[in-house]
Order: structure tokens, then C-alpha cells, then sequence
């Protein structure tokens, strides 16, 4: 993992100890990097619930009760996707926090609307405050991929930071 990533992970965790809090991560383009990331610290076990892949549409709908008539109107990369699938996340752990992640990797399956490196975030409390945002990232698969997991940390970093646990 680059030096950048373990350092944001390892951030993050000190974060969530210092507020005894946990996290999950529900991830799809990601393939479950933010996960590894996370994990790949050593005592992270005290803070990192678990973490969700949820690849197709048919695991966002089992694993994390994504409805059906969210991913056929809105489509898999979507802030609505990324919402149903940081809500789920919080219903199916035991995490203070989620994280979400749905996009488009490359090098295809982008479109005029979502093109290649359309990337769709959530992140959420059990207090209900969530956030989404959709950035676009240039590059090949990985680096779209490790914008992404690098995008989540920062912004997930940014929400413990602050007293009130918003974004």
C-alpha cells in the first residue's frame, strides 16, 4: 500500500480510538481497498467492524438492502446507490460509521453521463448525518481506484475531526 494511503488509514483509526467509535465499509469499484487499507494497520480490530464488497447490483441488494427500484432508476453509481448502500452498511454492523463507495473504474463501461472515472461516495453516523459526493478522477483502473479509496479516508478523517461527527 502507498506510504499516503497507510498514513490516511492510520489517521483515521487513531481518530475513531481516540472517540471510541467503529467503522464499515461498503464498497463496490473499490473492490474492498478502503477495507485493506484499513486493516492493514496493526490494531485496527479495536475500531474496523467489517467491510462489505458488494460488486454486483445482486450483492448491494442482498448484503445491504439496496432496493432494486433505487439501482433501476438511478443506476449502480449513483449518490442514491451510495446512500441505500452506506445505510445498509450501518443496519447490517454494529459500526458508529459508515463509508460507501459505487463507480465507474474503466477503462469501460462509462457513458456521456457517468463517464470512466465517475466515482460516488456516502459517508454516515448512526445519528443519521450523511454526506455524498460525485468526483470524476482521471487515470487508469487503479489509479481511479486508489483516488477513490484516498478521497473516503481524507473525507472520513475530515467528519471524525470535527466535535459534532459531521461532515
Amino acid at each position: 500500500m502507498p506510504d499516503a494511503l497507510y498514513q490516511l488509514a492510520e489517521q483515521l483509526l487513531d481518530l475513531l480510538k481516540q472517540r471510541q467509535k467503529t467503522i464499515t465499509t461498503a464498497e463496490s469499484c473499490t473492490g474492498g481497498w478502503v477495507a485493506k487499507c484499513l486493516t492493514d494497520v496493526p490494531g485496527s480490530s479495536s475500531v474496523f467492524d467489517r467491510g462489505f464488497v458488494t460488486y454486483s447490483n445482486e450483492s448491494k441488494q442482498e448484503m445491504l438492502g439496496v432496493p432494486s427500484e433505487t439501482l433501476s432508476h438511478y443506476g449502480a453509481v449513483s449518490e442514491e446507490t451510495a446512500i441505500a448502500m452506506v445505510k445498509g452498511a450501518l443496519n447490517n454492523s454494529q459500526a458508529d460509521m459508515a463509508v460507501a463507495i459505487t463507480g465507474i473504474a474503466g477503462p469501460g463501461g462509462g457513458n456521456p453521463d457517468k463517464p470512466v472515472g465517475t466515482v460516488c461516495f456516502a459517508w454516515a453516523f448512526q445519528n443519521n448525518h450523511t454526506q455524498t459526493e460525485t468526483l470524476c478522477f482521471k487515470g487508469d483502473r487503479d489509479a481511479v481506484r486508489r483516488q477513490s479509496v484516498q478521497h473516503a479516508l481524507q473525507v472520513a478523517i475530515k467528519g471524525l475531526s470535527q466535535n459534532n461527527l459531521r461532515f
